[in-house]
């Protein structure tokens, strides 16, 4: 299988690459994967539009298939807005465990190659393949032939890309869709991006890309011959310089093994928007005690809170809070999706259709600090609880009317933040976090018997069949 190059240009010489230690990394990308299980698993879909997502009336479509595509129906689309534009279309709820066990067999391909490798999400992932020459063979040799291995024994197609860093990388697994591959050299750089629109490159959301266009900037040629200065005067110094890199091809940022780009999320999807902060408040505390519990099962430690609120209107926001230390403690991490929720941007007029909790920066649980060992009587008591009643008999909130009981299992649109937000995150050269659409595992119990200070407004909930 030969893989595409991308064409020439002319400033290899001068973007700082250390030609005598080339480094290679591979992105690898299931093409629309969902709806290519379900076509695999289900021969007569082949060729048929193929819609997965949810299926009520506050659906969101996960993935569309390549001939849903051509009738416009994408991601982060609303189900119902999806069926009018594809009446025809095969609407189907997602099956996860079997999208996981794919994903498994992927992963297994990549580990054979590389020790390096970074799952962004289930049908998504970095591998390092710098120096496994003297093990494989070329690289560009490496990289067709895990392109033919996933394809021949996953039976989905994908799209790979392989170039200096990971940057480069996932825009060239784009360029190869769908299921191609495509290669960018050093001295391809400069030929491969310029073209490109500047919202291709990382960071850039729908606000930095007005901004730039408002000044004639609309493609990554067009960026990479604005002066530095120029660039700083516009966004800062800071988010200035980071464009500068980018228009350049820039990316220092390494392949995290998939120990430490680990990530705990819970979210949900309201079949009802949520208007009343204190609903949403005690929303916010359901998913932080179950994205805690997960945490605890799995004998992880938290150092970073994540939230994640999205409007009816589609606008979305996330929010994050660095720990003063480890914890799987859920009060403390409900306490911090709280707080965040109340630090930031109200929209009463606009209801809330989404919210998610995420935990990041884990450590393992063997690093607890000292005194914070008295919870783990808590983990044994609710692990009794859940021996004898099932995985779901409490679930934590806060005094007031019950709310229907959330539409779970919808994945992340993908939807961008704010360009300063999506600039801090996603110019670091990390990939988005999974977790998402799963249901809540069981709840903590905060309870004096075990030393745990009471917090207000905490109340244990029966949770609702």
């Amino acid at each position: 299988m030969a893989l595409a190059r991308a064409p020439a240009g002319g400033e290899a010489g001068k973007m700082g690459y250390d030609c005598a230690m080339a480094r290679w990394i591979l992105h690898v990308d299931m093409d629309a994967f969902f709806a290519s299980v379900e076509q695999l698993d289900r021969p007569e879909l082949r060729g048929r539009p193929v819609i997965v997502g949810g299926l009520g009336r506050r659906g969101v479509v996960s993935t569309a298939s390549y001939e849903a595509r051509a009738f416009g129906v994408h991601s982060a689309m609303p189900t119902a807005r999806a069926r009018k534009l594809c009446p025809h279309g095969v609407f189907l709820a997602p099956r996860f465990a079997r999208y996981e066990e794919v994903a498994a067999t992927m992963r297994t391909i990549l580990s054979a190659f590389s020790p390096v490798v970074e799952p962004l999400s289930l049908d998504e992932a970095f591998v390092d393949l710098t120096g496994t020459e003297r093990l494989h063979g070329p690289v560009e040799r490496t990289a067709g032939e895990i392109h033919r291995r996933i394809r021949t024994e996953t039976g989905v197609p994908c799209s790979v890309g392989l170039a200096p860093n990971k940057l480069l990388a996932k825009l060239a697994s784009e360029a190869a869709k769908p299921g191609g591959a495509h290669i960018v050299h050093e001295e391809d750089v400069e030929g491969f991006l310029s073209p490109l629109s500047v919202s291709r490159l990382w960071g850039v959301g729908p606000q930095t890309t007005r901004k730039l266009a408002e000044r004639g900037v609309h493609t990554v040629g067009d960026l990479r011959r604005v002066d530095a200065s120029l660039l700083h005067s516009w966004f800062g110094p800071a988010a200035g310089a980071q464009l500068w890199r980018l228009a350049r091809g820039l990316d220092e940022s390494p392949v995290h093994s998939t120990r430490d780009a680990k990530s705990i999320s819970q979210e949900v999807t309201y079949p009802e928007d949520l208007f009343r902060e204190e609903d949403i408040a005690r929303e916010l505390r359901q998913l932080a005690v179950a994205a805690a519990s997960r945490l605890a099962e799995e004998g992880w430690l938290a150092t970073t809170v994540r939230i994640k609120i999205r409007w009816a209107d589609f606008t979305t926001r996330t929010r994050q809070v660095r720990l003063p230390e480890p914890t799987d403690h859920p009060v403390l991490i409900a306490d911090e999706a709280v707080a965040l929720l109340r630090r930031g941007e109200v929209h009463p007029e606009v209801g809330v259709r989404l919210l998610g909790v995420g935990l990041a920066g884990l450590v393992a649980a063997t690093f607890r600090p000292a005194h914070l060992f008295v919870p783990l009587q808590l983990g044994a008591a609710l692990q009794q609880i859940r021996s004898r009643h099932g995985a779901h008999p409490l679930s934590l909130g806060v005094p007031g009317e019950g709310h229907p009981r959330p539409e779970v299992g919808i994945l992340d649109s993908g939807a961008k933040d704010d360009a300063d937000a999506e600039m801090d995150e996603r110019g670091r050269g990390r990939g988005g976090g999974g977790g998402v659409g799963e249901r809540n595992r069981a709840m903590r119990l905060p309870n004096s018997d075990h030393g745990i200070p009471p917090r207000q407004g905490l109340v244990l909930l029966p949770t609702r069949g």
